[in-house]
């Protein structure tokens, strides 16, 4: 990354020349398999960039009933919303911004679909195959862990949803190859095959890493392809990280230099608060910066009182100095979506480096955004 010296620490920077690349890749995907693919907001939401995003995808996925209004609002094309409950007001609101509601139970659907019958929307129910492709490390980010809330399992399922239900939503990967979906898949038809036939979609939810350089493409376009030649259906894919993945970067600077086992660079932005999967994963992020890389040591940490607010060990060409200024890769992801003001921090600027190589500043942010928010 060529790090624009004169911007002023904290901000985000998403490359539209990146985000370009990844949206490319997926274009490529869509015309190769017949496939529809979707934004899914909860990775990414910054609607600045949603006039370039809707030129090469077919809409958006909510989580809830802001998302959707967004999405209705900024995005337009198709609006997809899962949520793993829904109030009644909020389906009110829901079904005048979306054109498909998939429930999370067969409690849901039968609460709600007389509703949303009456509105014209399409219905679908997310189903748990019940088969985990995930690191036992990450059970979190695992809808199909012995924990999760998410989706009907098939001893579960009710077959009065049909002919209501037109489709089945199932999401089990996380930043994951086409190996794993096709283990997905074939668990997938093996429980639920029995209905494929009454389906007129299927989704096969987010957590491709399909924009990475070492996913196999070529794999996932024979599956999609596949199913939509035997069973007939639509087939959706929902991707959030794909979409952004390797285009946003997050700018701090280096505000002091203490030690403890090693030199530690406290600086003007925090995993905590800017970048929480670095924590949450956890993971290290990999950094460009003003210092070079070289052998000696340091640990960068972020600016609050929490101990462990450490973004990991990094490896410099000189000693870090007051004024460094170090960016962290792969961060439009998960972070800008996830902020807080925890300990006052200030929330980052937003910035757009155009294809044009200019910085624009899209949103800016002060005290107020900090009040406003602990009331």
């Amino acid at each position: 990354m060529n790090i624009n010296k004169a911007l002023p620490t904290p901000y985000y920077l998403i490359d539209e020349s990146l985000l370009l690349k990844n949206l490319k890749i997926l274009q490529s995907v869509k015309d190769a398999s017949g496939a529809k693919i979707l934004l899914a907001q909860k990775a990414f939401s910054s609607f600045y960039f949603y006039p370039l995003i809707r030129q090469y995808l077919d809409g958006t996925t909510a989580s809830g009933l802001y998302e959707a209004r967004l999405a209705k609002e900024e995005f337009g094309k198709e609006v997809h919303i899962f949520g793993p409950a829904y109030k009644d007001h909020e389906i009110d609101e829901m079904i005048t911004y979306s054109d498909h509601i998939v429930f999370n139970s067969n409690s849901q659907f039968h609460r709600f679909k007389n509703k949303v019958k009456k509105a014209g929307l399409t219905m679908g129910i997310r189903i748990n195959p019940e088969k985990s492709t995930q690191d036992k490390t990450h059970q979190m980010y695992d809808p199909c862990a012995i924990t999760s809330r998410m989706g009907v399992k098939i001893a579960d399922l009710d077959p009065s949803i049909f002919p209501d239900v037109t489709g089945f939503h199932f999401h089990t990967l996380c930043q994951q190859n086409a190996d794993a979906l096709e283990i997905t898949l074939l668990e997938v038809e093996k429980k639920f095959g029995q209905f494929f036939k009454q389906l007129k979609w299927l989704n096969f939810g987010g957590g491709h890493h399909i924009t990475r350089d070492d996913y196999d493409r070529e794999k996932l376009v024979k599956l999609i392809q596949y199913y939509k030649e035997k069973y007939g259906f639509e087939i959706y894919l929902e991707p959030g990280e794909a979409v952004v993945l390797n285009a946003g970067f997050l700018v701090g600077s280096i505000i002091d230099v203490t030690a403890n086992d090693m030199p530690i660079g406290v600086m003007d932005v925090s995993p905590t608060c800017h970048m929480p999967d670095v924590l949450e994963m956890p993971f290290t992020p990999k950094i460009a910066s003003t210092i070079g890389e070289g052998s000696i040591k340091a640990r960068l940490a972020g600016g609050t009182c929490l101990s462990g607010d450490n973004f990991g060990v990094y490896e410099f060409a000189r000693p870090l100095a007051v004024g460094d200024i170090i960016a962290f890769k792969d961060a439009a992801l998960y972070t800008i979506v996830k902020t807080t003001t925890f300990n006052g921090m200030p929330l980052p600027s937003l910035y757009a480096r155009k294809l044009t190589g200019e910085d624009v500043l899209i949103k800016s942010f002060d005290y107020s955004d900090f009040k406003e928010r602990v009331s």
